[in-house]
């Protein structure tokens, strides 16, 4: 399996020979006022063929029409009401997959849970609101990715109930990180500050966890980095630490499992 990290939520997932793209956005801007601080670590003319788009809701910085009307005309997965929205605009491959659902990419399985997050794209549309979170599975190999949402009692639970009774463990946390301004008690609600995703990479019980949405566009409330600093500052002191993995733009991480592993996993599905 292969992370690529392009950008904010935008990460390509290459796993069983199956080519995933998240949270589409290449954009130069978000909006008319923020500009985007740092190029996308693959253009997009270069991301190639893919299976499948993963959409997790409908703001503009997870998902940017522009973009997704550049890519391959493949599937895109989104919350129902999203998937009917993207339809009406004419992507009319966009396919709708409820939380408590699932379906087979390829080689790979997306099964999805619902977010604790409001992703109406404008604020009035609260028909638009709903927000998925993807656990995507090879047979061999997991990763959580977590679109936005904030830390609750069940945030957890899609990756518990799903591999807990093969007794296979996580092997990737994909989690967003935020800052939250003492001035906005209101973000944790909907959001993950760097302190919340460490956090849920504990509850998860994941091999590694790799942060996003950081780095890309200067928000009205934070800067594009305030986040990873405070993670940066947070992980030295973390039991868990080691197994954080910051991703620049552009960079890969191939995750494999050993060959005691592998017996392990095998030898727990039988």
């Amino acid at each position: 399996m292969r992370i690529t990290y392009i950008g904010h939520a935008t990460l390509l997932i290459e796993a069983a020979g199956t080519r995933l793209l998240t949270d589409p956005n290449f954009d130069p801007h978000l909006g008319r006022v923020l500009k985007r601080v740092s190029a996308p670590g693959i253009a997009l003319d270069k991301v190639g063929a893919l299976d499948a788009v993963l959409v997790t809701h409908a703001h503009a910085d997870h998902l940017s029409l522009d973009s997704l009307a550049k890519l391959p005309r493949v599937p895109v997965i989104a919350p129902p009401p999203i998937a009917a929205w993207l339809r009406g605009l004419g992507f009319t491959t966009a396919e709708a997959l409820a939380p408590k659902s699932e379906r087979t990419i390829g080689g790979v399985r997306v099964l999805a849970a619902a977010a604790r997050h409001s992703g109406s794209r404008y604020g009035y549309d609260k028909w638009r609101s709903a927000a998925n979170m993807y656990l995507l599975d090879d047979g061999q190999l997991s990763v959580f990715f977590a679109g936005d949402t904030a830390l609750t009692a069940d945030t957890h639970r899609l990756v518990a109930d799903h591999l807990a009774p093969s007794k296979r463990r996580l092997d990737l946390a994909l989690l967003p990180i935020g800052h939250a301004p003492w001035w906005k008690p209101g973000f944790r609600r909907g959001h993950l500050t760097s302190a919340d995703a460490l956090e849920l990479f504990h509850r998860l019980d994941a091999r590694m966890f790799v942060p996003y949405h950081w780095g890309t566009f200067n928000h009205v409330t934070s800067s594009a980095h305030d986040a990873i600093r405070r993670l940066r500052a947070l992980v030295p002191g973390h039991s868990r630490g080691a197994d954080v993995r910051i991703l620049e733009p552009g960079e890969m991480l191939d995750i494999a499992l050993t060959p005691g592993e592998t017996a392990a996993r095998s030898s727990a599905r039988r």
